[in-house]
Order: structure tokens, then sequence, then C-alpha cells
């Protein structure tokens, strides 16, 4: 399918660029319009590139029929957009000089040709899928609940060419199960027999992770005979976890994760943050010497306030801030325990530590700057749960103490949702939002969202 879904995404994007170069030909304006047959051929095939990127990145050739119409608007609409922007910005690179209007047309008409044909190619789809995809029929291991929802979502994905053909289990209760067709139950040691007499392309075990050890003999005879073996996992009670098989070796390993696990969007996370804070350092450098100056001369005391914090997976390090209350802060904190506001972070609203400068700093979180060089060192990311003392960490309820699998951020979801307005549980909610939600494009929306609340102060107490 995703061969397919690429197929068709490089024909109807060569079709919109030759359409649009058409339009654009035709069209009497002062600049005279052409390419080139070696910038075309370059260009076209940059396009191709494009659209066949973002489909990928974002999964959409997974899931051109899910969530209805407006889900394929959706993504078809993201996948075109990125994909321009792409195109740009390789024009630019390589001086193109690529006609403003051409690009226009081109992108316009792309997201109208990908958008008639993923609304309306229902027939083309069933009909490649009889041509290519054929039946695939598949037992299944079991007649409980796990069991009987599998055969669900086997029913369902009837259209994608597989059959159900029955259930096993070692002492059947009942000869036959009735979901949207009534299917056959056989006794687990009639699986030879049903192997000689019937098509079967793949046996699916989902039963009771205890049960799973005394099928080893079946599990024997089907890599004997060469079926393709299948373990449903959803017995185990993990809610928020990926399953995914690793190797350690020969050993395999099955792996859950409650935290994304991508090594290369990972990777390419790092990349963004340790460029964004060099480049960051590098451009505010006199702002940051002005307002260190501005710390030093208007109260006594350090530039930079220190405090350890827990970071990825819980490892300690030390936060750097401007300081923005008076030197003994700390000490006075004792004090005012019974006028905080919040159930775990301590947060007083007109908090009177503060120096009448550090109120500028925290509503327009100046104060936060130094934490670049946290980024910088791999302390922190620029988008992630704030990173918290180790007190609160100590007091955290267990599902609270999963936004530590993260590396912590400069900023994240809670701030783009008002900031100290957000209370405490709300706050945690919203981290485990953006663990469980976590893309790339995620964090560049959070920083286009950060921007406008920072610059006016919104939210900040």
């Amino acid at each position: 399918m995703r061969l397919f879904h690429a197929l068709a995404d490089a024909a109807l994007v060569y079709a919109a660029f030759e359409l649009a170069y058409l339009t654009r030909s035709a069209l009497q304006l002062d600049n005279r319009f052409f390419f080139p047959i070696g910038v075309k051929i370059s260009l076209l095939l940059i396009s191709m590139l494009a659209f066949w990127l973002m489909a990928f990145w974002f999964g959409d050739y997974d899931a051109t029929e899910d969530g209805g119409p407006r889900e394929r608007i959706r993504r078809t609409a993201r996948q075109c957009l990125n994909a321009a922007v792409f195109i740009v910005l390789a024009q630019f690179l390589l001086r193109f000089d690529v006609s403003r209007l051409f690009l226009a047309l081109f992108t316009g008409y792309s997201l109208a040709g990908l958008l008639l044909f993923r609304l309306n190619a229902g027939p083309l789809l069933e009909w490649y899928r009889r041509r290519f995809g054929g039946q695939h029929f598949l037992w299944i291991v079991g007649t409980g609940e796990s069991a009987r929802r599998v055969a669900g979502l086997i029913e369902a994905a009837s259209g994608y060419g597989l059959r159900l053909s029955g259930f096993l289990d070692a002492k059947p209760a009942a000869q036959a199960i009735q979901l949207r067709a009534e299917y056959p139950v056989h006794a687990l040691h009639e699986l030879p027999e049903l192997l000689r007499r019937h098509v079967i392309d793949e046996v699916l075990f989902a039963v009771p992770g205890e049960e799973l050890a005394g099928l080893e003999e079946t599990f024997l005879l089907c890599d004997e005979e060469g079926v393709r073996t299948r373990v449903a996992v959803d017995f185990f009670p993990h809610v928020h976890s990926d399953v995914y098989l690793e190797r350690l070796g020969e050993a395999p390993l099955l792996t859950f994760s409650g935290s994304p696990h991508d090594e290369l969007r990972l990777l390419l996370k790092r990349a963004t943050d340790v460029v964004c804070s060099l480049l960051a350092l590098l451009v505010l450098a006199p702002f940051l010497a002005l307002t260190a100056l501005l710390v030093k001369t208007t109260s006594p005391g350090p530039v930079l306030f220190t405090q350890t914090r827990c970071g990825l997976n819980g490892r300690r390090f030390t936060l750097f801030k401007f300081r923005s209350m008076v030197r003994n802060a700390e000490e006075l904190k004792a004090g005012l325990s019974g006028r905080n506001e919040r159930e775990l972070v301590f947060k007083i609203k007109k908090d009177p530590r503060l120096t009448p400068l550090g109120r500028w700093l925290r509503k327009f979180s100046i104060d936060e700057l130094p934490q670049l060089w946290n980024v910088l060192r791999g302390d922190m990311s620029v988008v992630g749960p704030r990173p918290a003392v180790p007190e609160e960490v100590e007091q955290y309820e267990r599902w609270q103490r999963r936004r530590l699998r993260m590396r912590p951020g400069l900023t994240c979801l809670w701030v783009v949702e008002g900031r100290d307005a957000v209370d405490f549980t709300r706050w945690m909610e919203l981290d485990m939002r953006y663990i469980d939600t976590w893309s790339l494009a995620l964090d560049w929306k959070i920083i286009l969202r950060t921007i406008p609340q920072v610059v006016t102060g919104k939210g900040a107490h």
C-alpha cells in the first residue's frame, strides 16, 4: 500500500508540476518564464522527493484511510505545505530563482490533485488489493476476550485481504464463535491436520500470558512447518507503552517503552537543540551581558542563581538562571510556606523576595535565558517538561514520575496554555500529553506558540 500511494503521489505531483508550468507560461506577465531542461528536471525530482519525505515522515501512507475525509484533508494539506517549504528552501540553496507564482500554482494544483485522488480512490484501492494483495488466512489460538478483540480487528481489516479462518483452543468450550460471521473452534491438537487440509498463512496467539509457556510445542510445530506466528501482547497492563522487538546479541527482547524511543528522531531533536541554543547564545550575547550587568548593579549578590534539578531519568544537573530574587531568598522560603499557591511546586503571586528588576526578568522569562547553556551541554532540551527540584520529585505520585523519562526543556505545553495560570495537576497532565504525542512537528509548534506568550508576558506571576 505504501508503494501504491508513493507511485500515485509521484504521478500527481508530476501532473501538477506540468500544469503549473503551462499555466505560468500562458500568463503574459512582465517577467519571462522559462526553465532550462536541467533546472526543470532537478526541480521536479526535488519536488517528488519533498512530497515523499513529508508523507513518510508523518506516516501518511499508513493512514490514508483512517479518520474519515476530514483527517485525509488535514494530512494532505500538511504534506503539501511542508513539501512547499522544503522546495522553497532547496531552490534557494541551489539558487534556481524559481517564480513565486509558479510555486504557488504548483502547491495549489498538488493539493487539489492529491485531495481529489485520496477522497475518491476507494474503487481503485479495492482493485489494487485484489490484484496484488490476495487473501491472507489466519487462525487464532485462544477464545477469550483478547482473542475476540483481535478477531474483530481482523474482520475490520478484511478490505486489506485478511481472512479469519477460525479459532484454536486447548479445551474448546464451544464449537463456533459468532462475530460478524460464524467461525469454527477446533482443539489445539487438531492443528497438524488443519495445516495439511487448509491454507494457513499465519497463526496468531491471543491467550493470557501465563498460558504461553504451555504452547511451546505449538510454536515449534508452526516453526517446523514454516508458518508465521504472532503473539498479541495486549495482556500486559501497560497503558502508554509502545511495544517492539529488539535483540541483545542473540537474545530477543520484547521492549515496552512509555516514552519516545525513535533514536533517529531523538537524534534530530538533539541536533535541533544544539543548533538553536548555540545560535541563540551568539545572537543574544550582548543582551545577556547587559542583563548580567543590570542584575549585578541593582541588587547585592551573584549574577547567576544555580540550583540542582532532575533531568532525564532523574539525572541531577546544575540549572542556571539570572538571579531574580534577593540574595537570601532560600532562607526566607520557609517563612513563606503558608502562602504557597501550588500543590508541590513553590509558587507565590507577587513573591516578596523578588527584586524590582527580577519582576521584569520573570515576567518576560529573561531569567531563564542562561539555561540555553544547559541545553547546549545536553542537560536540557528546548522543548520538554520543566526540570523539577529533587524535593518535588520525591513527592510525585507514581504516574507523575513518567515526566522524568524525557529530557527537560525550556518550554512545553503548559507554557502555551497559560504558564503560571495552569494548576499543578493540569501541568502534569499536559506533560504526559506531550510525552505521549511527541513529534518534531509538535516541538516546533510549541516553540512558535511560546514566542508571543513570552514577548507579551502573558500568564507570568
